[in-house]
């Protein structure tokens, strides 16, 4: 496992970094120092997905340097704007406008809902910063709560383009990657679908309405199933929304063709923030007092490389290979000991006379000659008189010809003892690795599609 950089480090020789901000799954935003112009910036170190081959990796590196130049042209008071991109390790880091501020998911996490007029200002803000964007041929693709600053004086403005995209851009996604969250992420980009415009507009109206309801508009507990509820399910009925209800639902129309445009979305919003100018001005929180506190003594971010999932695979690996031997000893058992019952059922015919004539003799006509054991006991049987009734079949031992070994039979020991104590622990245990593989692999594909590791 490898650790995150420690505070104090310099990176591109100039920007040195002092705390953390926060983390996603694109990578950790630092606050940083310009040590040439002594002023607060933002520095994000994107990192990618573990999975992904050194081609991926360089593709995506070349992308994301070549968009967060792009972004850098951006001009626009709802944007926090971007100074500079440096390449260090091998990962990009994003020189961006630190702006004092919370984010609205940290608003909503204290405070709860929002009123409804504080939310049609927000909405405003970020819908002008994505119009700039839009303009400009850049898809954000991650718009939510998380990614919308609130300053002190009410003024809230999009960040984090570091999974943005130039609108028509050939290069192509990393095979098997999702980039952004399961709960703002458009329908048509849970299908698979190139991301335009338009999902940047359904996302934020998901982003709204988390801020209106304090609660997500899709949310079931796993990535995979809340995007499943995204492309098939409707939100839940809204409570606290009063004239912005049309709006959010309007975005979050799951066709793109047929969802809300900007435009109307805008002139919807103004109107019911226009109505609203006699209600009291909702007051932001001060931005000083939402800054994460550092981490527990002793604490440590850690990122699982791929060392440790190869190491997991390698104990699944012997665990289903132990338990596939003691499946196969058992079924050579069970097979060894129905041959022998098999076998010992003909010599016992064969003992009694009972096996069909060979080589066209005939068998002779009346009753069976009597036949005796040589053994301590005699148990020759008399012969029946015509007319009486037969007793039931014989039930004599084997003779001595029957008791001689097979030479052509294998005669390693069984592994009875495995049979006798495991007949019962074996099944559970391969029930139990199933069920720990399946988890185990699901969350490790759900971590490389979303970066979690």
């Amino acid at each position: 496992m490898t650790a995150q950089p420690e505070a104090d480090r310099l990176v591109g020789g100039r920007y040195a970094l002092r705390e953390v901000l926060g983390r996603g799954g694109m990578g950790v935003v630092w606050l940083a120092t310009d040590t040439r112009l002594e002023r607060p910036v933002a520095v994000k170190e994107v990192t990618f997905a573990l999975h992904l081959t050194d081609e991926e990796r360089r593709v995506l590196r070349e992308r994301t340097l070549r968009e967060a130049r792009t972004a850098a042209r951006l001009d626009h008071p709802s944007v926090t704007s971007v100074y500079d991109v440096v390449e260090e390790d091998g990962r990009p880091w994003l020189i961006m406008e630190h702006v004092e501020s919370c984010s609205l998911q940290q608003i909503v996490d204290k405070d709860g809902p929002l009123p409804w007029p504080a939310v049609a200002r927000i909405g405003l803000d970020v819908l002008a910063g994505l119009e700039a964007a839009h303009e400009a041929g850049i898809v954000h693709r991650d718009v939510k709560p998380a990614n919308v600053l609130v300053t002190g004086d009410g003024r809230a403005c999009l960040t984090d383009f570091g999974i943005a995209t130039a609108t028509g851009d050939p290069t192509i996604t990393t095979a098997g990657a999702i980039i952004g969250s399961p709960s703002y992420m458009a329908p048509e980009r849970a299908n698979g679908e190139q991301p335009g415009p338009a999902a940047d507009l359904w996302s934020l109206g998901a982003t709204l309405y988390t801020a209106l309801e304090g609660r997500l508009a899709f949310s079931r507990g796993e990535p995979m199933a809340t995007l499943m509820a995204v492309v098939y399910e409707e939100p839940a009925s809204m409570t606290s929304a009063g004239p912005l209800e049309s709006v959010v639902r309007g975005l979050l129309t799951k066709d793109p063709a047929r969802r809300m445009p900007a435009e109307q979305a805008r002139r919807q919003l103004q109107a019911a923030l226009a109505s609203a100018e006699d209600a009291p001005r909702w007051a932001p929180p001060d931005p000083s007092s939402r800054r994460p506190g550092p981490p527990p003594e002793g604490a440590r971010v850690v990122r699982f490389d791929a060392a440790d999932l190869r190491a997991l695979a390698a104990a699944s690996a012997t665990v289903l290979g132990s338990v596939a031997r003691d499946a196969r000893d058992q079924a050579r058992h069970l097979a060894d000991r129905l041959g022998e019952k098999r076998a010992a059922e003909r010599q016992r015919r064969r003992g009694t006379g009972e096996h069909s004539p060979v080589g066209g003799d005939t068998a002779p006509e009346g009753p069976p000659a009597p036949t005796s054991y040589a053994g301590p006991t005699s148990y020759a049987s008399p012969a029946p008189a015509p007319g009486e009734r037969t007793s039931a079949p014989d039930r004599r031992p084997p003779t001595a010809e029957a008791r001689r070994p097979d030479p052509d039979r294998d005669t390693r020991p069984h592994p009875r003892w495995r049979f006798k104590r495991r007949w019962v622990v074996v099944p559970v245990l391969v029930v139990l690795l199933v069920l720990v593989l399946v988890v185990g692999g699901t969350v490790a594909l759900l971590g490389y599609a979303f970066g979690w590791f």
